[in-house]
């Protein structure tokens, strides 16, 4: 995990006037150090051992607050529960449709399409996101 970006995530909190508690500190740190963008529950069940006394609701709160200060994003696709993203930079993600498993990869060409999109059409181009579908190797070979 990167001691930076948890800094730097505490100081982008700090500037904003969240406080930072305990609980707050710990998901940050989680979702830092997760590649699996987990979803709330998964993050819930994590930490209960740690901080008996927090409920899914102050993990859900506090994803909502990290959101709104950009420093995740939230993941949603189909019918399954939302899954959250560090904000480290832009990438693209590739789903399994057996299991769910989200697997981060980066592409640099797409800024392109962008312009293109925005010179067809004439929108202001804010943002895209692209995903890619298939199955993943453990669910392929029958392990998952």
């Amino acid at each position: 995990m990167s001691e930076i970006q948890l800094k730097e995530a505490i100081h982008t909190l700090k500037e904003t006037g969240v406080r930072i508690t305990p609980q707050r500190h710990a998901i940050l740190e989680y979702l830092i150090q997760s590649m699996s963008h987990p979803t709330a529950d998964e993050i819930y069940k994590s930490l209960e051992g740690k901080f008996p006394n927090m409920s899914v609701a102050t993990v859900y709160n506090n994803l909502r607050v990290f959101r709104e200060a950009g420093l995740v994003k939230e993941l949603t696709y189909g019918d399954a529960s939302s899954r959250f993203d560090f904000v480290t930079s832009d990438h693209y993600h590739i789903i399994c449709e057996n299991c769910g498993k989200i697997v981060d990869f980066h592409y640099p060409g797409l800024d392109e399409v962008e312009h293109l999109a925005s010179s067809v059409t004439g929108f202001k181009v804010g943002h895209h996101r692209m995903e890619i579908y298939g199955i993943c190797p453990e669910c392929d070979k029958g392990t998952h």
